[in-house]
């Protein structure tokens, strides 16, 4: 059965990554689990899911990386690197997105909501992303940064508690262009526009 968000991992990979990458495995073995789920009730489904869960067990051992498979995860997943990452079995992730050695993308206590991305969230090395949190599109949260709040969609993100530094908005001088701006906080902030050169 193709599976063309596989595919889509791959195109994010160097080639042949299975000899070059282990993290490709994590990836390789989630959408396989999602392939088994989408399958008719029967015993190809039942066989499925019992090499499903001894191949995720194995490789969850060798490379530190746990992604269930009832996490939903859209096209072009890449993976840096392994060791430590932990993915909620609620977490929502969406296309292009990329994560770090170390990332875990938790609740924050028993029964509570995970975190969603939106499309092209890049996270550093060791982000943790707790809750029921949305980082917007094209958002990248910084190395060891816990995030706690709402990221908007195309800011930079670092710290703990981790507070904007940076975020793109249309441009007040420039129809159709954006600019970036600077920011102290996550909660309530107010947006400070970068200092503009000075003629020449």
């Amino acid at each position: 059965m193709r599976d063309p968000d596989y595919q889509s991992d791959l195109a994010r990979y160097p080639r042949r990554p299975f000899l070059k990458e282990q993290s490709v495995w994590a990836v390789a073995v989630y959408r396989f689990g999602r392939r088994v789920d989408r399958r008719k009730s029967g015993l190809l489904k039942w066989l499925g899911n019992r090499w499903y869960w001894f191949v995720y067990r194995v490789v969850e051992t060798l490379t530190g990386i746990s992604i269930p498979k009832s996490v939903e995860v859209g096209p072009g997943l890449r993976i840096y690197h392994f060791g430590n990452i932990f993915v909620h079995a609620d977490t929502k992730i969406g296309a292009n997105c990329t994560l770090r050695q170390g990332v875990t993308l938790g609740n924050r206590h028993d029964g509570g909501p995970a975190p969603v991305l939106e499309d092209d969230v890049d996270l550093g090395a060791y982000a943790q992303v707790l809750g029921g949190v949305r980082i917007g599109r094209g958002a990248k949260i910084g190395a060891m940064s816990v995030v706690l709040c709402d990221v908007p969609a195309g800011a930079t993100a670092v710290g703990i508690p981790a507070r904007v530094i940076e975020k793109s908005v249309p441009s007040p001088l420039y129809p159709g262009e954006r600019v970036r701006v600077r920011g102290d906080s996550l909660a309530g902030e107010e947006l400070r526009p970068s200092p503009l050169p000075s003629p020449l």
